[in-house]
């Protein structure tokens, strides 16, 4: 009996959205870094011509219903979007996740993967339903020194609780609180936004929340108190320039990250932004993180949001006490 084996185009193909924004070059250039192609791109706003440098010779979209038609168009083909990465708005990433399932596609979605509990659990429903997959970025779990650290904390004492301190500062100019990372609904305010990654590599590390406690929660920071399983976390996360100590400059970033274990200074500093390529590398073989692998930083960031600040009493991180600042909109 002759059996006729058809040559199926190799599923490398992307499609993205949120092409205008800070996050998608690191997106763009894990794609072409991995040997795929970019298909067709996608952003109310045509601020992209960082594409020229990637994939010049990508459809690119102003309008998501000629984004839409074209994907449509294409499907069956080989030009067919067999992946659809998500880099717009943390708001929008639920519903752009949803759309890729329903079109076909596996997805990728930069964190924070959803704002709330709920969005995930109906997002995993989708996955049942579609026969699909989508995955989360969560590079810092891929950094070779905090992987080294969770090997360090198995092997360790296993009735050893850890004092740790975070403590990360971001500038952030006036155009933060004009843009949607300035709104809490979208962004999901300072721990979500620039705290997510951060809250689940301590929960990778050191295991599962016991305790939350918020001590100060404004529009620039957020400072609490954590109890997992392995450590006792005091941070401190900011978006406030303000709170810079005096050497914190790092380049032309006004930057500083310190994890501090038992009085230790953890360095980590080098290596954030190579980590979308390895990322990606991993899922394309099938061993990415998976949505639900990020439901227990998803269900902390939201504790945090949601929970009224206390105010410095009991174990607070040493910068909590910083003055706090009014909002820059007079809001």
């Amino acid at each position: 009996m002759l059996k006729i084996f058809v040559s199926l185009p190799p599923m490398n193909n992307f499609a993205l959205i949120g092409a205008a924004g800070y996050i998608a070059p690191r997106h763009m250039r894990a794609i072409k870094d991995n040997g795929c192609s970019l298909m067709a791109a996608y952003d109310r706003f045509d601020s992209v011509g960082i594409l020229d440098s990637y994939f010049p010779d990508a459809a690119f979209f102003t309008e998501n219903e000629q984004f839409d038609r074209y994907l449509s168009k294409i499907k069956g083909t080989p030009k067919q979007t067999d992946w659809l990465s998500v880099c717009s708005p943390n708001h929008t990433h639920d519903a752009y996740i949803r759309y890729g399932l329903r079109l076909g596609s596996n997805v990728i979605c930069e964190k924070p993967v959803v704002l709330n509990p709920h969005n995930l659990e109906e997002l995993l429903k989708v996955e049942e339903q579609t026969g699909r997959k989508a995955y989360t970025i969560l590079q810092l779990r891929l950094h070779e020194s905090i992987a080294a650290l969770k090997k360090k904390i198995e092997e360790g004492p296993k009735d050893k609780i850890y004092d740790v301190d975070l403590t990360y500062i971001t500038s952030r100019g006036l155009w933060y609180y004009a843009s949607w990372k300035g709104d809490v609904r979208k962004s999901g305010g300072v721990a979500t936004n620039i705290g997510v990654h951060f809250y689940d590599m301590l929960i990778w590390v050191f295991g599962p929340v016991k305790k939350s406690v918020v001590h100060v929660s404004t529009h620039d920071r957020v400072a609490g108190y954590l109890e997992l399983e392995r450590a006792r976390v005091r941070y401190f996360l900011s978006i406030n320039a303000d709170n810079l100590p005096a050497n914190a400059v790092q380049g032309e970033k006004r930057t500083f990250r310190t994890l501090s274990i038992d009085g230790d200074e953890f360095e980590f500093s080098a290596g954030f932004t190579e980590l979308h390529t390895e990322s990606y590398r991993r899922i394309l073989r099938g061993e990415g993180f998976r949505i639900s692998e990020a439901a227990d930083c998803i269900r902390l960031v939201s504790e945090i949001r949601n929970t009224a600040p206390i105010g410095l009493k009991g174990d607070y991180h040493p910068l909590a006490k910083l003055p706090l600042a009014p909002h820059p909109f007079g809001w």
